[in-house]
C-alpha cells in the first residue's frame, strides 16, 4: 500500500465516522487536492485489496473490518510509542474532555463511585455503551444511546449486541487482554460477530482486582482516535485516583 492510499483510507475513516455516509471521490478530492478520477483509482485498488467496500452501486465507499484494522494499528502504535505515563495532573491539562473526565473521577471518594462515573462520563462524551467491572459485576450504562446509532435499526444486529454483551463478563475473565487499550473491530469479536459493533477497553488496576477493565461498545463506525484516547485515559485516571490515597 502506497502513503497516498493510505492516507485516502484514514480519511474515508474519518469522514464515515462523522456524516454516517458513504464516501465519494469528490470529497476526497477536495481533501487531498487533486482530481476525482485519480481518487477513484485510488479507491478501486483500495477496494481491491479488502479495505474497503462499496454498499450501493452508486454510493461511495465505506471502510471494511480490514480497512479499521489498519487504522486502528497504527493508532495503537501511536500510543505504545509513548514515553512515559501521563500524571493526573497531565491529564486534566490535555484537552477540554479529558479535562472533564479527571474532574469528575477526582471529585469521588469511593473505588466504585468513581469507576462509574468514569463509565457514565465515557457515555456522554462517546455516546457509545459504557462498561466497567467492579469487582465480581459488571457495570454497563448508555443502552439508549448506543441503539440510536443507525446501524442498529435491524433486531438482529440488536440480538447480536445482546448476545454479546451476556457473554462479555466471562470472556474477559478468560481471555485478560493486556494492551495498553484493546480494540476488537466487527468480526473479531468472539461473540456478537455479525454485531457490527467495535469493542474498546482498557485494562487498569483497582482495589478490587490487578485486572479491572474500563471501555466502551459502539459501532464499527466511530472515532477511533478520539475514543480509544478517552477510554486509555479514564483507565490511568482511574488508576491515578484509586491509588492516590
Amino acid at each position: 500500500m502506497t502513503e497516498r492510499q493510505k492516507k485516502i483510507l484514514y480519511a474515508i475513516i474519518e469522514e464515515y465516522a462523522e456524516l454516517a455516509t458513504p464516501v465519494g471521490s469528490v470529497t476526497l478530492a477536495k481533501l487531498f487536492d487533486c482530481s476525482s478520477a485519480t481518487i477513484r483509482a485510488e479507491m478501486v485498488r483500495l477496494e481491491q485489496m479488502g479495505y474497503i467496500m462499496q454498499p450501493h452501486t452508486s454510493a461511495g465507499r465505506i471502510p471494511t473490518d480490514a480497512g479499521y484494522r489498519l487504522y486502528v494499528n497504527s493508532l495503537q502504535e501511536n500510543l505504545e510509542n509513548e514515553q512515559k505515563k501521563p500524571t493526573l495532573e497531565e491529564h486534566a491539562q490535555s484537552d477540554r474532555t479529558t479535562k472533564a473526565l479527571a474532574t469528575r473521577i477526582q471529585a469521588q471518594t469511593r473505588a466504585d463511585y468513581a469507576i462509574r462515573t468514569a463509565v457514565d462520563s465515557l457515555v456522554e462524551l462517546t455516546g457509545n455503551l459504557g462498561l466497567a467491572t467492579i469487582g465480581d459485576q459488571l457495570y454497563i450504562s448508555g443502552f439508549g444511546g448506543l441503539f440510536a446509532q443507525p446501524e442498529f435499526i435491524q433486531n438482529a444486529q440488536v440480538q447480536a449486541v445482546g448476545k454479546l454483551l451476556d457473554n462479555i463478563k466471562p470472556w474477559l475473565q478468560e481471555v485478560q487482554p493486556n494492551e495498553a487499550i484493546n480494540v476488537y473491530i466487527g468480526s473479531e469479536n468472539p461473540i456478537g460477530k455479525a454485531s457490527n459493533v467495535s469493542l474498546i477497553i482498557s485494562r487498569f488496576h483497582s482495589p478490587y482486582s490487578d485486572s479491572s477493565y474500563i471501555g466502551v461498545l459502539g459501532p464499527t463506525r466511530q472515532s477511533y482516535k478520539r475514543v480509544m484516547s478517552l477510554v486509555r485515559h479514564a483507565g490511568l485516571m482511574l488508576e491515578e485516583v484509586l491509588y492516590d490515597e
